[in-house]
């Protein structure tokens, strides 16, 4: 069987765009089980988590889902629909475990500065965020 071969970087719009499609499967998927657990009134609330449950499924269930999907697909759902995926900036190979680690950390890094380590997307010759530069990682596209 032939390996995907990968060219061109991908740019802002289209990772937009797959960030898009991964938030709203997430809350396709989440949002009846927090209903579940809190009830009716859990959409009302002000009151950023609820308890564990509610912190397991939005902040830790999210975070083990991409990185397994990163893990196992080098790209999350999103990036897939788009045919994109994660790979080592210098290789072009699959990036190691630990550097879809760093690239998670410095998501946050990233967005701290009003988004401008994501923003940095859009200027960088290679389309790396700071995420991507921490990481020594870059965004493909995948041919087949």
């Amino acid at each position: 069987m032939e390996k995907k071969q990968t060219s061109d970087f991908v740019g802002f719009g289209p990772r937009l765009w797959a960030w898009v499609l991964d938030v709203l499967a997430f809350v396709f998927f989440s949002v009846p089980l927090l209903y579940a657990i809190h009830g009716r009134d859990y959409l009302k609330s002000t009151v950023a988590v609820r308890g564990p449950l509610d912190f397991l499924n939005n902040f830790v269930f999210p975070s083990l889902v991409i990185l397994l999907f990163w893990a196992i697909c080098s790209a999350t759902p999103g990036k897939m629909a788009i045919s994109a995926k994660i790979v080592d900036a210098k290789t072009g190979n699959k990036p190691t475990l630990f550097q879809f680690l760093l690239r998670f950390i410095g998501y946050a890094l990233a967005a701290l500065p009003l988004g401008i380590g994501l923003l940095w997307i859009v200027f960088d010759p290679r389309r790396q965020g700071w995420h991507d530069k921490l990481a020594g990682t870059v965004v493909k596209r995948v041919m087949k």
